[in-house]
Order: structure tokens, then sequence, then C-alpha cells
């Protein structure tokens, strides 16, 4: 089920890899919606089935944003989690999962596609690693439903990060991508490192190179390993995780040894260095021999790292004065490399949302600070480290570009409503702020209306979620086609709706809202033949300056407005009342 004979070409071809057909195309899907878990762990039949894939169970199970740490854990080490996958046109699908915490099986109705770990007779096992995992889906998997068995004793439980459904050249090409700039960035590191090991032989009174030579060899080794493309390289994900490991428990070492040498008390950077060099081998010691789980080692480790940063840069502030403008130069890109593992440290353990923090580029800028010195400190090398630097810059800009024109076609996707095709809350988040400050410039009205679908969920109950959302997707297509083209229409979740209307009196958004309701009452919705009656809708509307002083106020009034419309039978529209 995993990769494990993917082609060496991919990686031996990651020079040539700059274009941006290198990214997923737009058959990706990410599936964050109608997700559903359950605590616990599944009974199993006579021939080993589940019997939680067998059984509805509405009552038993929930609805949950993404299959990651559901609420009341209470210290359960097993979750389910299950979703309805989607129709499509589909090649070869494969369906992308970031990571999961900590093993997990799969099952596609009743049959078992994809295990990850080993789960003895009491449904639990060891810690694995943290590959990413590509799941093959059969031709016929539209509309099955897709559960996920996960045990955890870890501190987070459930899929992370991503989940996607792709093809699977787009998936690797997807893998790739992501990885780039982290291969080219450990590269560097790696290379300075050297250099830097090679310069502490030689010059035995700069011992502070053998510091750097360990930091640039600890930052390059856990980006390599962290990178997602090694797993292409090599198929062995405790390996990984163990060198990634590692080297992220050396970075301390490396920094204290390093600042050991700069302070006129060095001291505290040895008791430093050594408490968490004692650490890495006894954690990665008892981990090799199985006593603990690689993963359990993360926490304190990151809390032991919390403290040491601030212990370090405390030391760095009150001694600042006295440092020469080298040794400023190389601890600002300490603290750069520091804050991004800080950064990434809280998305690991849930206190930001998942994102991918570019840790790699405070290793980059560690890197060329080096560069910078080493051009400064010694001639004889200044060519050859010029050529370097100038081709790392081209090189990293090129992947830059490729990235960053991803991010910005994701930044896209992650704007707009999958179900409806209409803008999102979080685009309607930005747009309202927008518009506020434009209609406050010029002095223009500003109108909002807030848009509710009337008995949804009495609707869903009774024709289902599929006819549902058919409704969903119809009256989103009735509400883009009856406003203007400067008129925002969003989504805000489940069934409700808001259009901005820029340079809109209360009384030109209430003309325009006539006309829906009537459009709404004429038209006939139809879903697999069968026509669905009973659609009408109820809406808010509020206008500044009209009805608020400030115009990021117009959501909760037209919200009032829209709960008076509800309160009054439904089927209407009501414009806020100043009291």
């Amino acid at each position: 089920m995993r990769p494990t004979l993917i082609p060496l070409i991919w990686a031996l071809l990651l020079s040539l890899l700059a274009s941006p057909s290198l990214q997923a195309d737009s058959s990706t899907l990410p599936l964050d919606t109608d997700w559903q878990y359950r605590w616990g762990d599944s009974p199993f039949d006579g021939a080993g089935t589940p019997l939680w894939t067998r059984q509805e169970a509405p009552a038993e199970w929930h609805p949950i944003a993404f299959p990651s740490n559901p609420p009341g854990r209470e210290g359960r080490h097993h979750a389910w989690f299950r979703i309805p996958l989607p129709d499509g046109d589909w090649r070869d699908p494969v369906l992308y999962i970031y990571s999961v915490d900590l093993i997990v099986q799969a099952y596609l109705g009743s049959e078992l596609i994809y295990q990850y770990g080993h789960f003895d007779e009491r449904g639990e096992g060891r810690f694995e690693g943290w590959p990413w995992h590509m799941i093959e889906l059969p031709e016929a998997f539209a509309g099955q439903r897709l559960h996920f068995r996960v045990f955890s004793d870890y501190t987070d439980i459930g899929l992370w990060g991503e989940v996607k459904l792709m093809e699977r050249p787009d998936l690797i090409l997807y893998i790739l991508g992501q990885s780039a700039q982290a291969l080219v960035v450990s590269g560097f590191s790696l290379l300075i490192a050297l250099l830097a090991f090679i310069l502490a032989v030689l010059q035995a009174n700069r011992r502070s190179f053998a510091g750097i030579g360990l930091f640039s060899l600890a930052s390059g080794m856990m980006i390599l390993a962290e990178s997602q493309a090694s797993q292409l390289l090599l198929e062995a994900p405790m390996l990984w995780d163990t060198l990634a490991a590692g080297a992220y428990f050396m970075l301390p070492v490396a920094m204290a040894l390093l600042l050991e040498h700069w302070f006129a008390r060095p001291r505290l950077m040895r008791r430093l260095w050594q408490g968490h060099l004692l650490y890495a081998v006894v954690a990665l010691g008892l981990s090799l021999a199985g006593v603990l789980d690689l993963s359990s080692t993360y926490p304190p480790f990151d809390a032991l790292l919390l403290v040491s940063l601030t212990i370090m840069f405390g030391a760095i502030v009150i001694q600042w004065g006295a440092l020469v403008s080298e040794q400023k130069v190389i601890i600002a890109a300490y603290a750069l490399f520091g804050l991004l593992l800080v950064a990434d440290m809280a998305v690991a353990h849930g206190l930001l949302p998942w994102q991918r923090v570019p840790v790699s580029l405070g290793a980059l800028a560690f890197s060329l600070a080096l560069v910078a010195i080493s051009v400064a400190d010694y001639a004889r090398t200044q060519r050859e480290i010029r050529r370097l630097n100038r081709d790392l810059q081209q090189e990293v800009a090129a992947r830059t570009r490729e990235l960053e024109a991803m991010v910005e076609r994701l930044r896209e996707f992650s704007y707009q409503d999958p179900l409806t095709g209409l803008k999102n809350r979080r685009h309607f988040d930005e747009i309202l702020t927008h518009e506020a400050a434009a209609a406050r410039r010029h002095g223009t009205p500003l109108a909002l209306v807030m848009v509710d679908i009337d008995h949804f969920k009495r609707f869903n109950d009774h024709h289902g979620h599929e006819a549902g959302d058919a409704v969903l997707a119809a009256v989103g297509e009735l509400l883009r086609e009856h406003f203007r083209d400067a008129d925002v229409v969003c989504r805000l979740g489940g069934e409700e709706f808001v259009v901005i209307m820029p340079g809109a009196t209360a009384a030109r958004a209430e003309a325009r809202i006539r006309g829906l309701l009537h459009g709404i009452r004429e038209c006939r919705f139809r879903h697999r033949s069968i026509e669905l009656d009973g659609i009408t809708l109820s809406c808010g509307i509020a206008a500044w300056p009209e009805h608020a002083e400030d115009p990021l106020a117009l959501t909760r009034l037209a919200d009032e407005a829209l709960y008076r419309a509800k309160h009054r039978g439904r089927d209407r529209s009501e414009t806020y009342a100043v009291s």
C-alpha cells in the first residue's frame, strides 16, 4: 500500500523540477468536510470484520471539522473516523494523508484496504514512524464510506495535516514540489557543516567552528529527514524519524556549544549543552532499545528546548553590547531559526492551526550568514564561496517562485466553497473588512444581507443530505445570478449565505431581496427526477450608515434582522430596525 518502490529517478531529476507543471492539477480534492468520529474500538465478528463498518449508528458518530483530536479524549487511546467518498472522474486514484498519530487501519466499506503499524489483540501497537501515506482506492470507490481505525498513546490522536484525494502521478509531483526547497537548503547546510569542520581542524584557535559545524549538520539532517521526499529515496520511516529526532535534539547542543566560547562566564552555556546532550543520548538509546516509543521523547524535549532558548537569548540580551558584528549576525540567524522551531513546535502540539512552517528558511538564513562571514574572514576561499552563494540563491529563487505560484493557487482554492462554488467564510471576513474601509474612505453606503434556507434540517432529514447538497448548490447558483457583479456572495456554512452590496442602501437591498424571494418561490428544484417543494428563504438586511456607526457591525445587525424574519414566519425579509 505504501510507496515502497517509487523510482529513484524522481529524486535524481529534482534539479530539473522548476516549472508549475510539477504541481498537482485540478483533480486534487481536499477531504475537509463530512468527517465524523467515534471514541473507542470496534468489536470484530468471527471473520475479523469490525462491526462499526457495517452499522450506521448515527447517534454514536459525531461530526468533526478534521479527523484529529476529537473533544473529550479523557485518556482514551482508540478512535474511529469516517467520511463518505465523493464522486469524480479518476484514472488512478489514491488518498494522500500527511501523517497519522500513531497507527491506522483504513476500511472501504467493510474491506481492509490499508494498514500502517501492527495492531495486537487489544487493538494497540507501537509507534512506527510518521510517514506520509498513500492509500490506493479501487475504481468503484465513489459513494462508499471510508473508515479509519486509529490507536495512539501519544499526545495527539488521529490523522494530521492534510487529507486529499489525488491521482497517483500528481501526488508524487506534489511531494517533490513541497520538498524541493527543503532538499536544496539541506544540501547547502550539510556543505557548510563540512567546511566548518575542516576549518575547526585547521584553525585550532577557532573552536567556535565546531559549534557552527554541528549546528549546520544537525539542521541539514533534520530538514532532510523531515522532508517528504526522503520517503521516496528510502521507505524507512523509523530510520528517518530517528535521524530527525537525533538532529533535532542536537540543535540546542550546538547553539550552547558555540555561545560557550563567546561569553565571559561560560558555565551556564556548558550546563545547557551538556544537559541536552545527555537527554539526546538517553532518549535515543531508550528508543532504540525498545524501552519507550520515539514519539514519547518529543514532548519533554520541546518543553526543555523552550526553557533553554529562553535562557540562551536572555543571556545574549545581557551581553549583546560586548559581541562583535560577526557574532551578532550568527545570533540573529539563530534567533530566526529558534522562532521557526517554536512555531513548528506549536503546530505539532495543536497550539496553532496546521500549516507548513518554513523551518528550512531559518537554516538557509543561518547558512547564508556563515557564507558572508567566511567571505570576509578568508580571502583565499572568497571566489568559490561567492559562486556557491550565487548558484544557491538562483536555485532557491527558482524553487521559491514555483512554491509561491503553488501557494497562490492553493490560496485561491482556500477562499472557495467546494459545494456551491461561492466564496467561503474566510473570504467574507477579508472582503467585508476591505469594503468597510472603502465605504468609510469614500463615504459610500454599504448593505449586507444574511440569507438562510428555511427548515433546512427538516428538509435534509426528509430528503437526505445528497438532496440537501443539490439544493445548496442550486441556491448558490441563483444567488450568483441574481446579484450584481459588484456584489459579493459567500456561503458562511451550512444553509447560511451572505451578500455584501457595496454602494447599496437598505432600500436598494430590500428591492433586490424582494426579487430574490419571488424567484425562489417560482423556482422548481429537482434531484434525481424528483421535484423538491417548499424551498423558501429568510433574509436579514442591514446597511451603513443607516443602521450602524461601524460598517463591521453589519454582520451582527443583519443576523438580528434574519432572526426576526425567522421569528415572524420565514419566507420573508426583515430590515434591521434602529431602536
